[in-house]
């Protein structure tokens, strides 16, 4: 993965527009992948779902704690990204009060499965979702990467949860300042 570009691809996202007015004023927007990683250091965690426990309780909120200090080692922007529509993905981020870190729907999987790590979440009922992964990307290329272990098909974990937590992630950009 390391040194890899990241995928280049369109995600369908939901902006807020007053001059759509009446009670839900957002449009479609389409968002490049490759538009939001150029140029750039970034953070981007992936995780199985929105709504889903170990992702809501744990993951997404302590990468929203942890935001100021990637902001300060010079991380540009802590982009979360899954296999869901951006309907979830607002609501979701609305439920957990997430205000600094970005979410991004993968409602297609199609970012998630050029990234090799679209998974099959049959046994719970989920289709396809993301392994749980996360990244340090520099102007369009992984240079740091973080996988939990055993990824699969069949269920066969406990949802890990301890290599793509932000502090790995964050240890590394400090140790690793910005050119």
């Amino acid at each position: 993965m390391i040194g890899r570009p990241i995928p280049d691809v369109t995600l369908k996202t939901r902006v807020r527009d007053e001059s759509v007015g009446g009670p839900n004023p957002f449009r479609w927007q389409d968002v490049q992948t490759g538009d939001l990683f150029r140029g750039k250091r970034n953070v981007v965690f992936s995780l199985p779902g929105a709504f889903t426990p170990t992702c809501s309780t744990e993951q997404c909120p302590a990468f929203e704690r942890f935001h100021e200090d990637f902001k300060a080692a010079g991380v540009d922007e802590v982009y979360c990204i899954s296999v869901n529509d951006a309907f979830v993905m607002y609501q979701w981020g609305k439920h957990l009060g997430i205000s600094k870190v970005k979410l991004l729907p993968d409602g297609s999987g199609d970012f998630t499965r050029r990234m090799g790590m679209l998974i099959k979440k049959n046994h719970l009922g989920f289709g396809d979702r993301s392994w749980r992964y996360a990244m340090v990307v520099d102007d369009g290329r992984i240079v740091a990467w973080f996988e939990e272990p055993g990824i699969n098909d069949v269920g066969s974990d406990e949802d890990p949860y301890e290599e793509t937590r932000p502090e790995p992630a964050l240890d590394w950009v400090k140790a690793h300042p910005r050119a």
